[in-house]
């Protein structure tokens, strides 16, 4: 029990409790004292009849004082927050106990009020961490009350309680926001450049809360981060520019021999075999462009759509065999597969690694040297290696590496070798044909996987494509 129960006499210093009794035994002196002036009673029973008043309502205040001293304590440590309990001790009294009973109510109520608003608190705050774009809550002066995890982020964990003026620097910003807190507008939105990186675009949307809105919180910024947008607009120009000029070659290749041959060549047969023929390798070059165009469309589109397969491997490694042996006799190469007998499956689109594997084969088959052989061989390996760039799968996966004898690849070319239509001025110069899509499309099928890709060249040994896929996606 919080309080002990009567029968321990302790009261506080400032309790008049004597006072009281004093005050209350008054009026029986007075009586006394005036029979002892009528000569109605002795000195010796004036005295004991008031010692006798005294003890009477000693006892008939004791109960109450001390009920109201457990409960004057109990209320000033509630006050405090130094308790968390019922007040339980027994009481006689029938007003104490309804006060009690009234202090007990008021306690559950502001406990239970208590818990339901931190519970909505914490609720709110998880709902704004999980919001992918910054956001900030400020008072009216402009100082941080609040921010959620992305704004912690972007911006730093001890970004609460500083100033706006104090955390960004594009004046454009500051005063948009000083202008929604004077209240002169109710929203602003703004593109400006963040102070912490001067390349980085962030749009921003200033608000006012309603009016009805409680708290110190009277405006909310959220922001979002252009520089993604901005990246993948400019890939989209490039790959439009560059598809455009892959495509303007060929084009007017076949439009020039087109006018010669309905001109000055009109006639000369020899002319239009030879013209023919360049004519449909221009075009066979345009339709595979188009192709690889359209595959790499349709695995961005799929991107972000987990595969459902589970699929063999090494089944896709012998299909890719039987599809590229032809063309690698035709160049006097031989496809040798190094695969164990037993491989776990794993989680992955049959269709796209198999695309990958055969752009890696037939790149190994374009740009080998002959006589020579392209070796493919699969490994189980513990880990994915991990990339700067993008996050890979945990746990074991497979490896499938594909190896020509061919020239070393430079260091800076290596760098480049997944860039969207990008081919090594040495093929260019050797006239080997190529769309420059082919590891493009490999990197976006490994990306979709969260595995990895890592090229060694040397010149012993030639260039060897190692892809990882994990053999259960973990995203």
């Amino acid at each position: 029990m919080l309080f002990k129960k009567i029968g321990r006499f302790e009261f506080d210093n400032n309790s008049n409790f004597i006072a009281r009794v004093l005050v209350l035994s008054l009026p029986a002196a007075l009586v006394f004292a005036l029979l002892g002036a009528l000569n109605l009673l002795t000195p010796y029973w004036i005295i004991m009849s008031y010692i006798m008043v005294l003890i009477a309502n000693m006892f008939f205040l004791l109960p109450i004082s001390t009920e109201l001293q457990q409960l004057k304590k109990y209320i000033n440590e509630l006050a405090k927050g130094e308790i968390n309990e019922d007040f339980n001790v027994e009481l006689s009294e029938q007003e104490a106990k309804e006060i009690a009973e009234a202090v007990n109510s008021v306690h559950k109520f502001w406990i239970n009020r208590t818990d339901a608003l931190e519970s909505q608190v914490m609720s709110d705050t998880a709902v704004l961490d999980t919001l992918p774009d910054p956001i900030l809550m400020i008072d009216r002066s402009g100082n941080i009350l609040g921010a959620n995890l992305s704004a912690r982020q972007f911006l730093g964990n001890d970004i609460t309680n500083k100033n706006i003026e104090n955390v960004f620097s594009a004046n454009n910003f500051i005063n948009a926001v000083n202008r929604v807190l004077k209240k002169e507008s109710e929203a602003e939105n703004l593109i400006f450049y963040s102070s912490i990186d001067p390349k980085q675009k962030v749009y921003a949307h200033i608000k006012q809360l309603p009016w009805f809105s409680k708290g110190r919180t009277v405006a909310v910024i959220s922001l979002y981060d252009l520089s993604k947008a901005v990246k993948i607009e400019k890939m989209q120009s490039d790959f439009v520019a560059n598809a455009s000029h892959e495509l303007r070659t060929p084009l007017s290749v076949i439009s020039g021999f087109i006018e010669t041959l309905q001109t000055s060549a009109k006639d000369d047969e020899q002319a239009r075999e030879y013209f023919l023929k360049i004519m449909a390798d221009q075009a066979e070059f345009m339709s595979e462009l188009i192709e690889n165009l359209l595959s790499l469309s349709r695995i961005e589109l799929s991107q972000d759509e987990k595969p459902t397969e589970m699929i063999n491997l090494s089944d896709v490694v012998d299909e890719v065999v039987q599809a590229m042996s032809l063309k690698a006799e035709n160049k006097n190469m031989q496809i040798i597969s190094d695969v164990p007998e037993e491989l776990p499956l794993i989680n992955a689109d049959h269709q796209q690694i198999r695309q990958l594997i055969q752009n890696l084969v037939d790149n190994a088959i374009k740009y080998g040297l002959s006589p020579s052989d392209i070796t493919i061989s699969i490994k189980e390996v513990e880990k994915i290696p991990p990339s700067k760039s993008f996050q890979v799968s945990d746990g074991k996966a497979l490896s499938v590496s594909v190896n020509n004898k061919g020239t070393k690849i430079s260091r800076e070319d290596l760098m480049r070798l997944t860039e969207r239509f990008y081919r090594m001025q040495e093929h260019k110069d050797l006239n080997i044909k190529g769309t420059g899509l082919g590891l493009s499309i490999a990197k976006q099928i490994i990306l979709r996987h969260h595995g990895n890709l890592t090229v060694n060249s040397t010149n012993y040994n030639g260039t060897t494509f190692t892809v990882y896929l994990p053999i259960e996606i973990k995203s």
